[in-house]
């Protein structure tokens, strides 16, 4: 029987999860991250062609749920859960999520609730649209009080029932450049973003991007191309928001977008620049340098590595943490941001949890670790 999240005051509370696209990557990093958190009980797991299958026999890492059954992906499945985890391709969610009971707390790691703008998501996606909900990137930047101090997505998650998990790309992108976006530093116009991805991106299926690994291994292949990815709308939207400007700003930023497929499992490292402003210009390096440091104290999650550091996947694989850096080059006039993050899960699962968290009113950090498996 579902339970009503106000009589789950105490961190010790317990809530009963169904995972919907359990045996995806996405949505097999949610069910890794759950299945030790001290106040989730996966009881649900759901799935199309792998239904009646042990989820031992997808997921073997998970020994806690590999006796759990995959039953059919139907709102009569999910429903009776206090929390929902949608992890299911573009256009899969959006009817299922309006047939869910409104009483769960619904997480959908798909694009469909993801886009504020009608506009944007027929140019991208295209079918239909779907209402945008809260959306679960806490550290995103919504402008600034005013005192001058920013106010982020964070407030906006306490209680909610329904939340949109943002795209592992935009995750590195916006957390790599929102500082220099928020503080006017960089030429809206002149945004570039060149994206180290590992296969995982891509997602579990056979296509021409998950290639055999005698064709990926030594090999980097860039997709998405042209100004085609569809996480190009969702960045402009969050750096609008970073601008303190609402969603229909998002076209006066404009993006030249590229991610790149290369050998390794996990993994998103975000190279973002953009000319610098005149206000960039007229600054010194370490001043620029403590806008980013600024933005991230306090974002336990977020780290600004030390100056000369460079980011590094291997660092923090497993976990939710994002490894920040920037730098100016002066002869070229621009200012680079880099983001390094696991795909899986500070991109899509992590995050997700960590939203989930914040919604249910438990520790922000309940479940999830900042501490990579490097090497």
């Amino acid at each position: 029987m579902l339970l009503n999240v106000k009589e789950k005051s105490n961190d010790m509370a317990k809530y009963t999860v169904a995972v919907a696209g359990a045996t995806g990557y996405a949505g097999g990093e949610a069910l890794r991250i759950l299945a030790t958190h001290p106040n989730f009980e996966v009881t649900c797991v759901a799935g199309h062609s792998s239904v009646g299958d042990r989820l031992g026999t997808h997921m073997p890492h998970i020994p806690q749920l590999a006796d759990l059954v995959v039953e059919d992906t139907t709102p009569e499945v999910l429903n009776g859960h206090d929390v929902i985890i949608l992890a299911l391709p573009h256009g899969a969610s959006g009817a299922l999520a309006a047939q869910l009971d409104p009483e769960a707390v619904v997480v959908d790691l798909g694009a469909d609730h993801r886009l504020e703008n009608k506009t944007a998501w027929d140019a991208y996606y295209g079918g239909n649209f779907y209402e945008h909900w809260t959306y679960g990137m806490p550290e995103l930047i919504i402008g600034k009080d005013k005192s001058g101090v920013y106010q982020r997505q964070r407030v906006n998650l306490p209680g909610v029932k329904r939340i949109a998990g943002p795209g592992c790309n935009v995750t590195a992108t916006t957390l790599a450049m929102q500082p220099g976006v928020a503080e006017g530093l960089i030429d809206r116009k002149g945004l570039v973003a060149d994206l180290a991805v590992g296969y995982s991106g891509a997602g579990k299926n056979l296509k021409r991007t998950n290639l055999l690994a005698a064709e990926a291994f030594g090999s980097a292949v860039p997709y998405g191309v042209g100004g085609t990815h569809r996480h190009i709308p969702e960045i402009v939207q969050n750096f609008a928001h970073a601008a303190g400007l609402d969603a229909s700003a998002a076209n006066e930023f404009a993006l030249g977008f590229t991610p790149i497929l290369v050998p390794m499992a996990r993994g998103i490292l975000a190279v973002v620049s953009a000319p610098l402003s005149d206000k960039a210009t007229a600054m010194s390096d370490d001043d620029i340098r403590a806008v980013w440091t600024h933005a991230y104290e306090g974002q336990d999650f977020i780290s600004v590595l030390p100056q000369g550091t460079l980011p590094a996947t291997a660092n923090i694989v497993g976990s939710n943490a994002a490894h920040i850096q920037v730098v100016t080059d002066r002869k070229a006039g621009r200012l680079i941001a880099f983001a390094a993050i696991d795909n899986l899960n500070r991109g899509t699962a992590g995050q997700a949890v960590q939203s989930l968290n914040i919604a249910l009113g438990l520790p922000e950090d309940a479940g999830l670790t900042k501490i990579g498996v490097a090497p």
